[in-house]
Formats: structure tokens, sequence, C-alpha cells
């Protein structure tokens, strides 16, 4: 009998257990009703867009930039790079992409103008035009020493349109540059800056000198190369090639090759394959030991090539005697009163050439001072 309390005591609280959820439970459905009734008064209300503020018409400036890049970009092209590979276990060929870069048309035959450094080491190369039509082109000719390329497609004349050519020897600093490519791949890009500057000087893939490059601040990144720089007037003034940037990528200055020197050598390499290049007739020393060794300046005579300028004027070569002795070759000090140090020295005057051009030259032979006069010639491959 003594336990009959403590068994009402506890069905007590269980009862008020119950009751307690039972409330709970109902303020929690209340609750639930209230807020989905707020949710659907709070969705009900309408959500409109912002009212769009008129601009009126593009400036004048901009229609020009447009009206550009709707006239030359179909001259621009998209190249890539193939190489062929043969499958170790089969003996298969295969292609593999290489890389990407930019071009554009010289002409209605077709002939596409691009970097050398673009297409250097490639087995084979496509050329996508404008209107995203893709052609297999073959290579025409290179001129590394100033790191131009010509390939050639066969595609339709309704699908070619040749670039306009201008002139960079008229050039101003601060006038409006353009550049179009496909920078990283993205192609038909344009970018907008200035001439910053003339007459820089950029290295070659050869490490012979280019001179009278173009500097500008239009965007220029991996893939623009080969791409076209133009004026405001819709022409070629030069054809972007390099960039100076810590990171490889885009910082403000980019350098094209001239449209001087593209307008004079795209013609040879599209007729004999190469550059009919003016030369002495010599082979020279490497800088280093003329610097190092014979602590001088200017270049160093090796060999005088048989019937050549140099040859003919009698300058003399280095020649070893039968106990090994060496004499050295002529120094050469000057070319046109020019002063030449070192081998850029002598390229750099060269360039200037044509084959039967007559060139003075100072030497030094033996420590005196001796003058030739020198009559150009093509120089051998």
């Amino acid at each position: 009998m003594d336990n009959f309390p403590e068994e009402k005591t506890y069905k007590s609280h269980r009862k008020n257990s119950i009751v307690t959820f039972v409330l709970l439970g109902a303020v929690i459905y209340m609750a639930t009703i209230q807020v989905k009734a707020w949710w659907s008064e709070k969705s009900a209300i309408k959500v409109t867009p912002r009212a769009v503020t008129p601009r009126g018409d593009l400036g004048d400036d901009e229609k020009e930039t447009i009206k550009l890049f709707e006239e030359t970009s179909p001259s621009v092209v998209f190249i890539t790079t193939i190489n062929l590979r043969r499958d170790f276990f089969s003996t298969n060929i295969y292609k593999m992409p290489a890389g990407t870069g930019s071009g554009f048309i010289w002409d209605s035959d077709g002939h596409i103008v691009t970097n050398y450094h673009v297409i250097k080491g490639a087995d084979e190369a496509q050329i996508t035009l404008w209107d995203q039509s893709t052609w297999d082109a073959k290579l025409v000719g290179v001129e590394p020493d100033k790191d131009l390329a010509v390939l050639k497609i066969k595609a339709p004349d309704n699908r070619l349109k040749p670039i306009k050519v201008g002139e960079s020897k008229n050039l101003l600093v601060g006038q409006k540059a353009f550049a179009i490519g496909n920078p990283f791949g993205f192609d038909q890009t344009l970018t907008t800056g200035v001439v910053s500057a003339l007459g820089r000087e950029i290295e070659s893939v050869t490490r012979r000198p280019i001179t009278g490059v173009i500097q500008t601040n239009a965007a220029i990144n991996p893939g623009n190369s080969g791409g076209p720089l133009l004026d405001s007037a819709y022409r070629l003034i030069g054809i972007n090639t390099a960039i100076y940037s810590p990171t490889g990528s885009y910082a403000g200055i980019g350098f094209a090759v001239p449209v001087d020197t593209i307008n004079r050598i795209i013609p040879q390499l599209i007729e004999f394959g190469k550059v009919i290049k003016p030369g002495l007739g010599i082979n020279i020393a490497p800088d280093s030991f003329v610097k190092n060794r014979l602590n001088t300046s200017g270049v160093l005579i090796l060999n005088v090539i048989q019937g050549g300028g140099a040859d003919n004027a009698g300058l003399k070569a280095t020649t070893q005697s039968a106990n090994g002795s060496i004499s050295l070759g002529d120094i050469i000090k000057k070319i046109n009163d020019k002063a030449v140090k070192d081998s850029s020295d002598l390229f750099r005057i060269l360039d200037t050439k044509n084959v039967g051009d007559s060139v003075s030259i100072t030497v030094e032979r033996n420590g005196k001072s001796k003058d030739f006069e020198v009559t150009l010639g093509a120089l051998s491959e």
C-alpha cells in the first residue's frame, strides 16, 4: 500500500508532460501558419527591373574605333601550329597542337604574314579566317633575323581581305595605335593605345638586332605575336612582335617591327623564299673573343670568301702557320665612318645596304689603320 502514492505522482507528471507537448505543438503550428501567410504576402509584391537610362549616340571617337575594327579584323587570321609525333608502339603518326599566334592577309593570292617565332619548329600550320573557316598552310619563306615569315593558303578570293599597307617612316610619338590579334587564344581581340616611342631596337631569335622598332602601349599579350599594329587610317604600320614584361604578360610596353621593314622583306620571301642580303664576303670571330682575348673592340675577320667583295678589295683573314702560330686578320673598326664596336654594329649598318652597294671600310692591321673600298655581294647562306 505504501507504493501507491508514488505511482499516482508518476502518472500526474506524465499527464502534465503530454499536455505541455500538445500545447507546444499547437503553438508551432500556429506560428507556421502565420509565417506562411506573411511570406505569401511578401511574394505577392511585384519586383521590376530598374529603368534604363538613355545614353544617346556613340561618340565620334568610338564610332571610328568600331569602324576600324569592322573593316580590318577580316584581314587578321588565327594561326595554329602543329607538330607530328610517331607513336612508339604502333609507329603511327599523330598530330599535336604546338602553339597559337596571329597573322594577317598580305594579298589576294593567299599569302599570310606572321612572326618567324610563331611558326618556328612547327611541322604544319592551320589558318583560321574571319569567317571561322580553317585552311592548311604551307611555308613560303622566313627571315629569322627580322622575325618574319610568310605562309600561303588556297582560299577563295571572297574570303581573302588583304590588309591596307601604310608606312612607318613618318610616324609620330603620341598618335593612335591599334592592335588586333588572338591573345591567349581569344581570337579577334582589339586593343588600343598610342605610339609610345620610335627607333627602338630589339633582339631577334638569331640574336641579331632589329632596328627602327615601334614601341606601343596597346596591350600585346602571348598570342598577339604576328598580328598587325594599325594607325587611325586603318593601315598597317607594324607587326606585333615582342613585349617587355617581368611576368611574360602585358605590362604596358610592346614592340612592333615597322611596316617599312616588312614591305621590303616580304616581297623577297614570296619571290625567293629568303632575303637576298648584302654581305662583305667574310666570316667573323665571336665578339667575346675580340673583347676578352684581344682586349679591343671591332670585328675580327676569320676567313675571307674567295671571289667575294672583301677578297677582291684585299682584306686579310686570320691565318695559322705550319708551326701553329696565329696571325690575326683585319679588325673592322669603321664602315662609312660609322664606328663598328661589335658584330651588332656591323649587321646594323649592312641592314641599310643593298647588294651591289660600295662601302668604305677602315680596319686595324698590325696596329695600323688601313682603308678599303668593298662592293657588297649577295650573302651566301
